[in-house]
C-alpha cells in the first residue's frame, strides 16, 4: 500500500516539475523592448503571431507604442486590396527604421488572419466597444467582390485591412483605429495618423517613381515631332478653340478632385452593407475615384449647356435652328446642375437648397 502511494506521489511530483519546466516564462519589459528593437532592426515591420501579440501587444506594463496592421494577405481570403495596403504600411515602416529620429518608443507590426484568427474574434481590444466598432462597414473598401467572405463570419473585424493603434499606457480608444474610409490608406495618411496618436513625426520617403517622367518625356518627344512635321502650318497653335478645350479639361480634372485622390488615395468605389454599390460617398469629408469621374462629367455637360446658349444667340442662323440649340443648351444646363445640386445636398448634410431633384 505504501509503495502505490509512494509511486502516486511520484507522478505527481513529476508531472508537477514537468509542466512547471514547460511553462514559459513572462518576458520582463526589458526583455521585450529588447527583442522587439532587434526583430525591428531585421525587418521594419514585425510579423506576428497570437503569442507575440499577447506577449508583445498585450502584455503590461508597456513603454512603448505598436502599430498594428490586421491583415489578410492568403490568395484565398479574396483580400485584393490587402496588398497594395500592405506595400504603403511596409513604407511607413521603412522610413521610420531609417529616420534620425528612431527610438524604442514606436514598432510597427502585422498580424494576418492566418498566423492569429484567435485574437481576431476577441471582444476586449478597444476599450468600450468590439473590436472595430464602427470603423468600416462591411465591404466598404473592397472594389467589386465581399471581403474575405468566409473570414468575416467568424471574425468581429468588420473588414479588412485594419489599422490599429495600441498606446504605451491603457487600451486603443475609437480614435486609436485609422479611419480608412475618411484619409484611405495612403503611408503619407498612416504616417499623419500615427503623428496624430504619439506626436512622433515621419517623413515618408517613397522610392523614385519614373514612370511619371517617362511618360512626360514620351509626351514632350511626340508635342516637338509634330512641330517639326507641321513646321511650315503652325496655325493651329493660334487655334482659340483648341486651348479653350484644353483649359476646360484642366479645370474639370481639377475641380473634380483628382488632386485630392492622388493625395489621399481613396478606393475605387464601395459596396454597402445591403450589398449595393455606391459610388458617391455619404459624406463631405471623403469621395471615391469613380465620384470624381461622375462630378467632372456633369461640369462637362453644364459647361456644354452653356456653350450651346452662347452660340445659339450669337449665330446667325435660320431662327429655328437656333432655338433648338437654345432648348438643348438650357435642358442640359438645368438638369445636370440640378443633379450636381443633389450631389452636394446628399453629401453636405443639411444643405436645405434644391433644384427639380432631390
Amino acid at each position: 500500500m505504501n509503495i502505490i502511494r509512494i509511486s502516486a506521489l511520484c507522478v505527481i511530483l513529476l508531472t508537477a516539475v514537468i509542466s512547471c519546466h514547460g511553462a514559459k516564462k513572462e518576458l520582463t519589459l526589458g526583455e521585450r523592448v529588447q527583442q522587439l528593437t532587434d526583430a525591428a532592426m531585421k525587418k521594419p515591420i514585425i510579423n506576428l503571431n497570437s503569442e507575440k501579440f499577447r506577449q508583445f501587444v498585450k502584455a503590461t506594463p508597456r513603454n512603448y507604442s505598436i502599430v498594428v496592421m490586421f491583415t489578410a494577405l492568403a490568395a484565398n481570403r479574396q483580400c485584393g486590396i490587402c496588398r497594395h495596403a500592405s506595400d504603403e504600411f511596409q513604407l511607413v515602416g521603412n522610413s521610420w527604421r531609417y529616420s534620425p529620429s528612431i527610438s524604442n518608443k514606436l514598432f510597427f507590426a502585422m498580424l494576418d488572419f492566418d498566423e492569429g484568427s484567435d485574437i481576431f474574434q476577441q471582444d476586449s481590444i478597444i476599450e468600450g466597444h468590439s473590436v472595430l466598432y464602427g470603423v468600416i462597414q462591411q465591404d466598404s473598401i473592397i472594389e467589386g467582390h465581399s471581403v474575405l467572405y468566409g473570414v468575416i463570419q467568424q471574425l468581429h473585424l468588420n473588414s479588412a485591412p485594419v489599422f490599429m493603434h495600441f498606446p504605451a499606457k491603457g487600451k486603443p480608444k475609437k480614435l486609436d483605429t485609422l479611419e480608412i474610409q475618411r484619409v484611405g490608406f495612403s503611408s503619407e495618411s498612416i504616417a499623419r495618423w500615427v503623428a496624430e496618436r504619439t506626436e512622433i513625426q515621419i517623413r515618408v520617403f517613397r522610392p523614385p517613381n519614373y514612370t511619371g517622367l517617362l511618360a512626360l518625356v514620351v509626351l514632350l518627344a511626340m508635342v516637338v515631332g509634330l512641330l517639326y512635321l507641321r513646321k511650315n502650318n503652325l496655325d493651329f497653335l493660334y487655334n482659340s478653340t483648341t486651348w479653350g478645350l484644353i483649359a476646360l479639361a484642366f479645370v474639370f480634372v481639377m475641380t473634380s478632385g483628382q488632386m485630392w485622390n492622388h493625395i489621399r488615395g481613396p478606393p475605387f468605389l464601395q459596396k454597402t452593407q445591403g450589398g449595393n454599390i455606391a459610388y458617391i460617398h455619404g459624406s463631405s469629408q471623403g469621395q471615391f475615384i469613380v465620384e470624381t469621374y461622375i462630378i467632372a462629367t456633369l461640369y462637362a455637360s453644364v459647361s456644354l449647356g452653356m456653350v450651346l446658349l452662347t452660340e445659339s444667340a450669337g449665330k446667325r442662323e435660320e431662327v429655328g435652328k437656333r432655338r433648338i440649340f437654345a432648348m438643348i443648351g438650357l435642358a442640359l444646363v438645368v438638369f445636370f446642375f440640378s443633379l450636381l445640386l443633389s450631389i452636394f445636398r446628399t453629401k453636405a448634410q443639411g444643405y436645405p437648397y434644391s433644384f427639380l431633384l432631390k
